[in-house]
């Protein structure tokens, strides 16, 4: 991995937990919220981060942080197929 592959990684997860703050408790978003907020750009470009948003969301799962979900659910990461929702983990 890259020097700027570690940034850009650091940059989504800072973005899912900023995006999630600004949200509210029990509100959740999508990893395609990260991304453009790390892409930043006006066109698709931000589809290439949705692959590394989705990766930030597991190790923030990891980490105790966030949980992903799936029709309001919480899923396992390694099981979660298809869309996906992020939301802060309640304690």
């Amino acid at each position: 991995m890259t020097d700027s592959e570690r940034q850009v990684d650091r940059l989504l997860e800072k973005a899912i937990l900023e995006l999630l703050e600004q949200r509210g408790p029990g509100r959740t978003i999508c990893p395609s919220d990260a991304a453009r907020a790390v892409y930043g750009g006006d066109d698709d470009g931000w589809r290439g981060l949705m692959e590394p948003a989705r990766r930030a969301a597991r190790r923030l799962v990891t980490a105790g942080e966030v949980e992903i979900t799936q029709r309001g659910r919480p899923v396992e990461p390694t099981e979660a197929r298809g869309p996906i929702r992020i939301r802060r983990v309640t304690r």
